[in-house]
């Protein structure tokens, strides 16, 4: 490659977020020490932010969402003690996480947080981001379930996140609903709409997780998140490894050593894994009906207790438009579905 070539090359960032919603899939029971020893292989990789939790965020290790293995802080402080270049970030979600919790995360040696809010809620995020940002803290914000509003409403509610402070804004794709011309829409329309930086998240459930991100880079956005070997809610995330080695053979730059990865994603991640990270019928039909990830695992618990199909369930709960939070309505649903399974039954 020549130096014009190479100074022409256009780039991106790799975020990775294997031991934040990763933790998902691991039923949030990383160690300290496995997320130090991951952390520590993604550094050397050269991947500059990790983002380390609980996999709902901070504060949320409970009786509803699942208990973690260990405090935010100690993982924070783990991953913290194990890099020596990478920026440890941690999520905030309001309504879950406090700004005492997030302060306590800083002290741990947090330098970043990830402020997610559903799409249409951007003013959930003025408080936490105002805050972080007096404390020094660099603030990226998500938008998430993104497709559920069209690219001028999303780009509309990235305007609020940036008033308040936010020097990244991310369309979230949180259900692995989109296919790239969706993602590239809504990406263009955050480029037009704001300065700050614009990243992408994507699942994976329609398997196009990669094709998105790279349609999304194309389009604007500088910030890529993956997990390795795709951990992550549901269908999981696009995979940190496949990322890096499909945007170089696009052309792209990301600063990242592939091999490195690759090392620790099957070395220190794959022995870690109870089963691999799929898209099972679940996983499909929760990103086809367009389902919030994280009701991936008490929809298969609620099919099992009610007897009733979990494609069923989501999609009548893509047809109620429900949105994280509303865990609640799993439930709902499945008894309904369940009773009318029976008086169907009862009149034949």
């Amino acid at each position: 490659m020549s130096t014009n070539d190479a100074t022409a090359r256009r780039s991106v960032t790799l975020v990775d977020t294997s031991l934040r919603d990763g933790m998902s899939s691991v039923s949030h029971k990383f160690t300290p020490a496995q997320v130090a020893e991951i952390s520590s292989g993604l550094d050397k990789a050269g991947v500059s932010t990790i983002e380390v939790a609980h996999g709902i965020g901070l504060g949320a290790s409970s009786i509803q969402y699942g208990f973690a293995a260990a405090t935010d802080p100690e993982y924070v402080r783990a991953a913290v003690e194990a890099t020596g270049q990478a920026d440890i970030a941690v999520l905030y979600v309001p309504g879950i996480a406090t700004l005492a919790e997030l302060g306590g995360a800083i002290e741990a040696g947090a330098r970043t947080v990830r402020v997610a809010v559903h799409c249409t809620e951007a003013d959930c995020a003025e408080q936490p981001v105002v805050w972080a940002r007096e404390q020094g803290m660099r603030v990226m914000c998500f938008l998430m379930m993104s497709h559920k509003l069209e690219p001028a409403a999303l780009a509309e509610q990235a305007r609020k996140l940036e008033s308040y402070g936010a020097q990244v804004v991310y369309v979230v794709d949180s259900a692995g609903a989109m296919v790239p011309a969706h993602a590239g829409a809504r990406v263009a329309a955050l480029r037009e709409a704001i300065s700050a930086d614009i990243g992408f998240h994507a699942h994976n459930n329609l398997g196009v997780g990669v094709a998105n991100a790279l349609t999304a880079a194309e389009q604007g956005a500088t910030y890529i998140d993956g997990s390795l070997r795709g951990l992550g809610a549901s269908a999981g995330n696009a995979q940190t490894e496949v990322l890096a080695a499909a945007f170089d053979r696009a052309g792209w730059g990301t600063g990242v050593d592939l091999f490195g990865l690759v090392d620790t994603a099957e070395r220190v991640v794959a022995p870690l894994m109870s089963e691999p990270q799929i898209i099972d019928e679940t996983a499909l039909i929760l990103g086809y009906a367009g389902v919030y990830s994280t009701f991936f695992h008490p929809t298969k618990r609620a099919a099992r207790k009610y007897g009733v199909a979990e494609r069923d369930i989501l999609v009548e709960l893509g047809r109620r438009g429900v949105i994280g939070g509303q865990e609640d309505m799993i439930i709902d649903v499945a008894a309904e579905l369940a009773g009318r399974g029976e008086k169907a039954e009862a009149t034949r």
